[in-house]
């Protein structure tokens, strides 16, 4: 199962409080430290049967969780924001089933007061019916919840987003990255002629005399809560399929509003273009034994696993300021997070860059193959330009994803991976991106699920440690673990130029600087945060010709 509650729980099993006082963060947040109530289960299943009523914008259901016990528990702790109202509790295993529970609510979370103390390799399963209507989004896909919009003809167009709230604002859940369950069932009941676009396969429609049909989707493999999305309009499915590097065949759909049917249509080739990419550059697609879908947002996007959701107006520029870098950027980006998120996810939301500069990173790579380094140096140039620097990228304190969230977790990301691969080199940067997507190469093969795994910055250190077989903890403890850039003095005396890096703090920092004399190109060593090299009178040195170390830009 995909929890990394057992670590965390490693130091505080052998008592719970009663109790605890207060969430680890608002309801309207995700993640943060977990309470050990919340530690004590790991979550294996979910279910969750729901009726969308776009005329009132309401909805109503239930949600069935299943739980492995992993440390004394007398209370199941679900979070749901407290605008929905929950009608019953019922137990419906390992015992008593059928028993109604009491529950008391508080700051967004749900106390279940369980039959009974339960104990390490209990099972436990508990029903919630709840309903009412959830929060509106106030600026999606950045700040969430349900988005009732309508169609360019009129119909009802819906969205959920969810990544910085978390699931909990819709469906009720144990809303922490570091659980995720094995697999889960969605059934979604809407008027006719609406369709329901949603994550993993499509098991069946059931048609009810009531003019309403029932959407069955079943994610085979682990997700991450704040994945699971619901898309309702009235769709049309553009379809295709894609040969992996596996030789296995999956489907790839893209479920667009019918007024956009040719432009998806045109779109696809590019999206199965991007599939091959990917896979070339991080392994084969991680969902293969669900497939692979894109559908048309009333939003900018968001990386949904196995339903990307794409709201760019099929303009490449959607998400880069309106300039057009020759491919959609949008889609790339979102899908790029099939690896970087969903196959690989971060345990804490401290250790969110992994998502977002992993995948920020990937448009340079897809600019340098497709169009050429030039172009990729143009790209990072205009990602450098965003870099804040306001805290540390990966703090080593746990953080709720409203903490961590901003810019630099995309740019600085992205940057930072950029001079990892300059001073490691080419070739083993690209093994480190491919083995960090699978540990295993065996693991490569794998489509039921345990190729999905959880990852922290360290994981990537020693990864790359491993396969440099360099020591990096010095790139890391500068770049990664704390705000400001390193900064570059030089001077000329005679024929000697000397260069030093100004850390803050102190820290260590031996970071090679290429220099170019001439048409060559020197690497000066720098142990101690220093460096000479002989230069002719007659020439002028360029430091870090190709601009390829992040460093504070005053350095000259």
């Amino acid at each position: 199962m995909r929890s990394m509650s057992v670590v965390l729980l490693s130091i505080l099993v052998a008592a719970i409080a009663p109790r605890s006082p207060v969430s680890q963060v608002g309801t309207y947040d995700s993640g943060g430290p977990l309470i050990p109530e919340q530690a004590a289960y790991d979550v294996t299943f979910y279910d969750l049967r729901l009726r969308v009523t776009p005329s009132d914008s309401t909805i109503a259901g239930t949600l069935t969780v299943v739980a492995d016990v992993i440390a004394r528990l007398d209370q199941l702790v679900l979070d749901l924001d407290e605008r929905l109202g929950i009608g019953e509790v019922v137990l419906q295993a390992p015992t008593a089933s059928g028993t109604s529970l009491t529950f008391e609510r508080r700051r967004g979370k749900t106390w279940i007061e369980l039959p009974g103390t339960r104990t390490i390799g209990d099972r436990i399963t508990v029903q919630v019916t709840y309903g009412g209507k959830p929060r509106i989004a106030p600026n999606p896909p950045w700040s969430g919840g349900f988005t009732w919009s309508r169609t360019p003809s009129g119909e009802p167009w819906i969205a959920t987003t969810c990544q910085q709230e978390g699931p909990d604002i819709w469906w009720p859940s144990k809303d922490h990255p570091s659980d995720e369950p094995d697999s889960m069932a969605l059934h979604v009941t809407v008027p006719d002629p609406l369709v329901v676009a949603s994550n993993g396969r499509l098991t069946g429609v059931d048609h009810h005399p009531d003019h309403t049909s029932t959407y069955h989707w079943f994610v085979s493999t682990p997700i991450n809560s704040y994945n699971v999305a619901l898309n309702i309009a009235p769709y049309r499915a553009v379809e295709d399929s894609f040969t992996s590097i596996t030789g296995e065949v999956f489907p790839v759909v893209f479920w667009t509003l019918p007024q956009s049917y040719e432009k998806a249509a045109r779109l696809l080739p590019e999206i199965l273009d991007h599939l091959r990419f990917f896979e070339d550059v991080a392994g084969p697609y991680p969902f293969r034994a669900d497939k692979y879908g894109v559908v048309e947002t009333p939003h900018l996007g968001m990386e949904h696993q196995t339903i990307i959701a794409y709201g760019g107006k099929f303009m490449n520029g959607a998400m880069t300021d309106g300039v057009d870098w020759g491919f959609d950027a949008l889609h790339h980006h979102e899908l790029s997070h099939e690896w970087w998120g969903n196959l690989v996810t971060n345990s804490d939301w401290s250790d969110m860059w992994l998502h977002e500069g992993f995948g920020s990173y990937m448009q340079p790579l897809y600019l340098e193959q497709s169009q050429g380094v030039d172009a990729a140096r143009e790209y990072l140039a205009n990602l450098r330009h965003n870099i804040s620097n306001r805290s540390a990228l990966a703090p080593r304190q746990s953080r709720s994803a409203k903490q961590i969230y901003g810019g630099d977790i995309y740019f600085k990301g992205a940057w930072v991976l950029h001079t990892l691969r300059y001073l490691v080199g080419d070739e083993d940067f690209r093994y480190i991106l491919r083995r960090m997507a699978y540990p295993d190469p065996a693991m490569e093969s794998v489509t039921d699920g345990g190729q999905t795994r959880f990852a922290t910055t360290d994981d990537f250190l020693a990864m790359a440690e491993k396969i440099s077989g360099l020591e990096l903890d010095w790139f890391f403890e500068v770049y990664v673990r704390q705000p400001q850039l390193p900064r570059l003095r030089s001077s000329r005396r005679g024929n000697t130029l000397e260069l030093a890096w100004q850390i803050p703090g102190g820290l260590e920092f031996p970071l090679p600087v290429d220099v170019l004399v001439g048409r060559q190109i020197h690497r000066v060593p720098m142990p101690g945060a220093r460096g000479t090299l002989s230069v002719p009178a007659h020439l002028e040195p360029t430091i870090d010709p190709f601009d390829q170390i992040l460093m504070d830009e005053r350095r000259r």
